[in-house]
Formats: structure tokens, C-alpha cells, sequence
């Protein structure tokens, strides 16, 4: 059976815009898919990358075109400039981390908090809004504050994994052949690769 290691930031406009698919790519090609939310900062300084404020401001432009013209592909509203953006990802990813170790639809609740931030003007920071995304995906809202400890250990180390397995952005998968795939606009090559086409 294939697997899939799935390494994405809350606060990626493009883990938003891959919303469920990942999990719809795994479930074709009957794969495992392990959810590892990391600190994507950490990660673009750890491998080379520039936060988004700090770039060119040829690529900052480019990167908001790109978004605007993905969102109308995937058919997703957009807010290009949120107004709880940048903000603190680390409460809903240690969120994402305990419904995973609980087990249910974690690819729901990863896309409830991507259209928490880019598409309903919320901060994912903040305890309610973690909370109302936990119980509107079917886990209990206690889930936020539980085992914390754990979660933190496990976003630090898929930071560490995510480096050491050749990821350096977000969303990034990669398969138990070490195939890697950068973008949303790379879900496609992941389908087709898992499919033996590519």
C-alpha cells in the first residue's frame, strides 16, 4: 500500500486551495496519508526560502496573481490579503495533530481552517475559532487543548522531518518511493504518478 507523507502550514494559501483532494488523490489509489503540519517559516529558513514580506516584490506580485488564478481554477473564494494574516499556526495545527491521533475526516478539518483564514476573515490563533472548526468537522471541540505537549512534540518534529525528507515548501507530499511534489498545482502529478502513469 502507497503512503503519503503530507507536509503543510494552516496558514499556506495554497494548502487552502488544495483542499480535500489529497486525501481524494489517496482514497483512489487506496494510500495511507499522514497529516504533518509544520511552522512554515521555520521551514523556508531552515532550506533556502524567504518569507512572503520579504521577498522581491517581483515575486510578492507574481505570488498574489498566482493565488487569485488558482483560486478560480480549484473554484474557491479568495481573500488575497486577510486580515488575520500572518497570524500564530501553531493552535490549529496542534489541533489537526490530536484529531489525527484521534482518528476521523482530518482532510474536512484541514480545509475548515485554510477557509478560516483566506476566505471568512478568522484568526486561527484564537481558541474559538479553533474550537467552532474542530466541532463543525465532527471532533470534539475539547480536542484543542488536549495532550497539548504531544502536539507541540509533533509539530516541532515534523519540522525536522519535513527538512530531512527534502521538503523546503507548502503544500509538499511525498510518497513511500521518495517521490516528492512541491504546490498545489502539483496534486495532479501526485494522482498520476500513485496511478503509475508518471
Amino acid at each position: 500500500m502507497a503512503h503519503i507523507d503530507y507536509y503543510f502550514a494552516t496558514l499556506s494559501p495554497f494548502t487552502y486551495l488544495s483542499g480535500t483532494r489529497p486525501a481524494e488523490v489517496a482514497a483512489r489509489h487506496g494510500a495511507t496519508i499522514t497529516y504533518k503540519p509544520l511552522d512554515i517559516m521555520a521551514l523556508f529558513s531552515r532550506t533556502g526560502g524567504v518569507p512572503p514580506k520579504d521577498r522581491h516584490p517581483n515575486r510578492q506580485e507574481y505570488r498574489l496573481q498566482d493565488m487569485a488564478r488558482r483560486a478560480k481554477v480549484v473554484g474557491k473564494p479568495l481573500n488575497l490579503k486577510p486580515m488575520f494574516w500572518p497570524t500564530n499556526g501553531a493552535p490549529s495545527a496542534y489541533a489537526i495533530i490530536a484529531a489525527q491521533n484521534t482518528g476521523g475526516d482530518v482532510a474536512t478539518l484541514v480545509e475548515a481552517f485554510g477557509a478560516a483564514c483566506w476566505a471568512e476573515e478568522r484568526d486561527i490563533s484564537q481558541d474559538d475559532v479553533v474550537r467552532d472548526c474542530l466541532e463543525k468537522c465532527g471532533f470534539d471541540p475539547a480536542l484543542a487543548e488536549k495532550d497539548m505537549l504531544t502536539s507541540a512534540e509533533t509539530f516541532g518534529k515534523n519540522l525536522e522531518d519535513a527538512v530531512n525528507a527534502g521538503a523546503f515548501g507548502a503544500p509538499f507530499f511525498i510518497t513511500d518511493d521518495g517521490q516528492r511534489f512541491w504546490g498545489e498545482d502539483r496534486i495532479a502529478d501526485l494522482d498520476a504518478h500513485l496511478a503509475g502513469t508518471l
